[in-house]
This record gives structure tokens, sequence and C-alpha cells, in this order.
């Protein structure tokens, strides 16, 4: 596997919620760490991309990077129904799937577009006290959104995650 440093690093969780993380399927995503990037290789990827085809040119043949590719990579399962979801720009909407998920919402500075600021997500993570099991859950899923934010769907700025994940993460039981 061939990944390079992020702009933010996979973030570290409370050992105490490793039965919780596993529960969910995201325990092995939560395990990759960052690799230190060795850009003559990366150079040489970039070179034998063709976005025409979506595959790697290589001198043994064509290679393409498939689901089950990523399923392995990720130990994420990839049977079942899709994964979908609304997607509303809304702040006010924002508000109510936070305070519904997180028990709190953000301010407006705490949001950028239509995500949340991974800064906002790691304070929360970081604020809390993992008494019961309503915190733990409240932990998990602000860890799954930074996951989602840094290793999934991360962009250039790595500053945000689209909150359209949010409602994903309702049912903690059926979360995987």
């Amino acid at each position: 596997m061939l990944t390079c440093d992020h702009p933010v690093p996979p973030d570290r969780y409370n050992e105490r919620v490793d039965e919780h993380l596993r529960s969910t399927s995201f325990y092995h995503v939560a395990q990759i760490g960052v690799v230190q990037c060795q850009k003559t290789l990366v150079n040489a990827l970039v070179e034998r991309w063709h976005p025409d085809t979506h595959t790697f040119h290589l001198p043994v043949g064509e290679c393409a990077v498939t689901l089950e590719d990523v399923a392995m990579i990720f130990g994420l399962p990839t049977d079942g129904l899709p994964v979908t979801g609304m997607t509303l720009s809304s702040f006010e909407a924002l508000e109510a799937e936070c305070l519904h998920q997180f028990g709190v919402t953000p301010r407006k500075l705490d949001y950028r577009g239509s995500g949340i600021k991974l800064t906002w997500l790691r304070n929360l993570k970081e604020r809390l006290q993992l008494t019961d099991e309503n915190s733990i859950h409240v932990y998990v899923k602000c860890h799954i959104m930074l996951l989602i934010g840094t290793i999934f769907f991360g962009d250039k700025s790595g500053a945000s995650v689209h909150w359209k994940f949010l409602p994903l993460l309702s049912d903690f039981a059926s979360i995987g």
C-alpha cells in the first residue's frame, strides 16, 4: 500500500473505546498510520496514470484499483446496501443533525460550506468524558467523522468533512 503524508495525520483514539470501534467496522481504518512519502515512487505512479482508463500502465501490464482492493486495505465490508444519503446545505439542518448526534451544535465559524471543521470535531472528542455508553458512542462517532475527513474523503485543505455523512451514524448498532 502506498500512502503519503497527509496534511492532517489520522487521529489516535482512547484505547477504552476499542470494542465500540470494532463493532462499527472502522477499527482497521483507525489503525492506518502515515507512511513517509517517497516522492520518486509517487512521481513514477503519477506518470503512469491514464485518466481516460483510470488505470496505471506499468511495464508488467495495466493495473486498476478496485473496490475489492480498497476493502482489503481498509478492512471494510463491501456487501450489503449502498451508502447513500441526502445532501442538505443549510446551517439549520447541520445544527439539528449535530445536536441529534453529538448533543451540541457547532457555531457558524465551526463549519465551512457544507462541511464541519475537523478542529471542531477534534475539540469535541478531546473534551468528552468517557463515563457512560452515550459519551462513548459520541466519541466514536467523532472519531469516525475524523477518519472520513482525513483518510477516506480528505481534501487538500484537510480542514473539514462534509456533514452528509452524519445521518449515516444515527443508529450506532448499524454503522458497520
